[in-house]
């Protein structure tokens, strides 16, 4: 017996109507998100150093601020490096005892990856995923913007997911 809600085709009916539950559009609507979309709901606080600090300073910041890495900039804000807890770590692997009071400049990554605000998420994180970093910040005209982890995008991910599946289930439900 067939559903309640089912109602067989009449001789009314315009075969030729077809309606469309997916589209293009909705179907690849993840894929097209923005690193700008993402920012929206993070917002753009954005931890710095300065080459001259010291480890030292720099750990108390990531425990303070209960994140990964800080960027290391000039006093214009102009990008300069990065610093992340791996660097640190591996450091006092190398120099055990000797790495706090070392300087940001002698330990930050000089050749960071950055991001614009129109980049695509998947893109950004193809790019973290096969560079095997988890922070990266974003520039727009040159400027510091902000940093986003992999774990935002994930997270903004796993949210767009959700919702996408509750949609599915009111289409289906009705």
């Amino acid at each position: 017996m067939a559903p309640s809600s089912y109602q067989p085709p009449t001789r009314g009916d315009k075969a030729e109507t077809a309606t469309r539950s997916q589209s293009v559009e909705s179907n690849l609507s993840h894929s097209q998100t923005t690193v700008a979309k993402l920012m929206e709901g993070k917002g753009d606080a954005v931890f710095a150093v300065r080459p001259n600090d010291t480890i030292h300073s720099v750990v108390n910041i990531l425990k303070e601020k209960r994140i990964g890495a800080v960027v290391v900039t000039d006093q214009n804000g102009k990008l300069h490096g990065i610093l992340s807890e791996r660097d640190i770590v591996r450091r006092m692997a190398d120099t055990p005892g000797q790495t706090l009071p070392q300087s940001v400049e002698d330990l930050m990554t000089r050749e960071v990856k950055t991001c614009a605000p129109e980049d695509l998420l998947n893109d950004v994180l193809k790019t973290m995923t096969e560079g095997r970093f988890r922070h990266m910040p974003v520039l727009s005209d040159g400027n510091l913007r902000g940093v986003i982890t992999i774990g935002d995008v994930v997270h903004f991910r796993l949210k767009e997911l959700e919702y996408e599946a509750l949609r599915m289930k009111q289409m289906i439900v009705g």
